[in-house]
């Protein structure tokens, strides 16, 4: 599969979820103080992003 969630720590120990497409990071979410919430953050993307719009400034 070309496309999947990642979560990482970053240098602050903070842990983060990545989207990566063929190894390059497409977007990431701002740092949790637990992989569980990292992990909610994911299932929360995954759960409300397809209906969300597309809004061009």
């Amino acid at each position: 599969m070309a496309h999947k969630f990642v979560i990482e720590q970053n240098k602050a120990g903070e842990y983060v979820a990545k989207f990566k497409y063929n190894s390059e990071v497409i977007f990431w979410t701002e740092g949790y103080t637990t992989k569980a919430s990292a992990k909610n953050a994911i299932e929360s993307i995954q759960k409300n992003g397809p209906g969300a719009p597309v809004e061009e400034g």
